[in-house]
């Protein structure tokens, strides 16, 4: 029988939380190897283990989480978010004087630009279809990258969802299923938000040069 799925990372959030969610989400348990350090990195990499030398990596084996039929919506759902997801990601990496413009430009943009349109997906998916979920009758990732991104940006402001009741639907229903109410709880693998010291890590850990991080659409998220 194969072994758990085995993460390879920093201890943190970062690229790999979604993939903590996934495996979360669909019951299985994992393993992670985190480094704390660059020389712990640079020895992955020197053992030949990373593909492209880069990480999130996964050493995984035989898990399918969704049908291929199925997957041309849920990567376009899934891709729908990434912009906004990465923006909150990298949010901790602002310069101390910039904090409050980069955290309204987040804001802005889940209010007026991502959320209305899952709103509105909702709303249709409900209307017409009596589905639960965003793609087919059943747990995909594109729902768990919304409710990732939905909890994200409440880590950001508490009221975010104020003004979308389905989609506060949307995040009671899916978080109370079992196996993500259970990630959803103290004590499991998933990860807080950065913070001061974690942040110094992971730009030591990757060598981040000083200077902008960051831009969406020629708008400056994150500098440092």
């Amino acid at each position: 029988m194969a072994g758990k799925p085995k993460l390879h990372y920093f201890n943190g959030r970062g690229q790999m939380e979604s993939v903590r969610w996934l495996l979360a989400a669909a019951g299985v348990e994992f393993e992670e190897e985190l480094f704390e350090t660059r020389e712990e990195f640079e020895r992955l990499i020197q053992g030949g283990t990373l593909m492209y030398e880069q990480v999130p990596m996964v050493q995984i084996d035989g898990m399918n989480l969704v049908e291929t039929r199925e997957q041309a919506w849920i990567d376009m759902f899934v891709e729908g978010l990434r912009d906004l997801s990465d923006m909150i990601m990298f949010f901790p990496l602002s310069l101390p004087g910039e904090k409050e413009m980069n955290l309204d430009y987040i804001l802005g943009k889940a209010t007026t630009r991502f959320f209305p349109v899952y709103e509105n997906v909702s709303d249709k998916l409900l209307s017409y279809h009596g589905q639960d979920f965003l793609v087919g009758d059943r747990l995909s990732w594109a729902d768990i990258q919304l409710l990732e991104v939905i909890l994200m940006a409440e880590e950001c402001k508490a009221s975010v969802l104020a003004g979308f009741p389905l989609l506060q639907e949307f995040k009671a229903r899916i978080s109370y299923i079992p196996t993500i109410h259970k990630f959803l709880q103290p004590g499991s693998q998933r990860k807080p938000p950065l913070d001061e010291v974690s942040t110094e890590t992971m730009k030591n850990i990757f060598k981040f040069e000083r200077g902008m991080f960051l831009k969406n659409k020629g708008t400056t998220v994150a500098e440092y």
